[in-house]
């Protein structure tokens, strides 16, 4: 699939297009828009893809600038799965911290693969862990 799309950096994100597009991968965020909107807005970086005026996928970086970039939020919209939307995405943040010690992110089981792609590896010695309130969905 091809799609024209454009990428942006930071700025004002409209919060019914994020809200939309969260809802679209039923991503629980979207139940706690007064929180993800503060959360973006407060992120260390935000790449998003717009094809036309509409928000087709999203990621936010939070990084202490020198060592560790962490990408907690990484979604394309299910219509642009496998487009290039996220790889795009992905390789913009990655360019921005390409000097970082440590890129790390949690990546739901199906989605390994893609990341696996873009040069992220299961560490040997070490396991995500969290708490977790929607523990439904953890």
């Amino acid at each position: 699939m091809s799609v024209e799309f454009e990428l942006r950096e930071g700025g004002e994100l409209p919060r019914g297009a994020v809200l939309a597009l969260y809802r679209a991968n039923a991503w629980s965020s979207a139940d706690k828009p007064e929180a993800l909107m503060r959360g973006l807005a407060g992120s260390h970086a935000v790449v998003s893809a717009w094809a036309g005026e509409r928000l087709i996928g999203l990621a936010n970086a939070i990084s202490d600038g020198a060592l560790v970039v962490y990408y907690p939020h990484m979604l394309v919209h299910p219509e642009f799965h496998r487009s290039g939307v996220g790889r795009a995405i992905l390789e913009r943040l990655q360019q921005r911290y390409r000097n970082i010690h440590q890129q790390v992110l949690v990546a739901e089981d199906e989605a390994t693969g893609f990341y696996e792609r873009c040069g992220f590896a299961h560490p040997k010695a070490a396991r995500a862990m969290w708490v977790y309130e929607d523990l439904e969905h953890a």
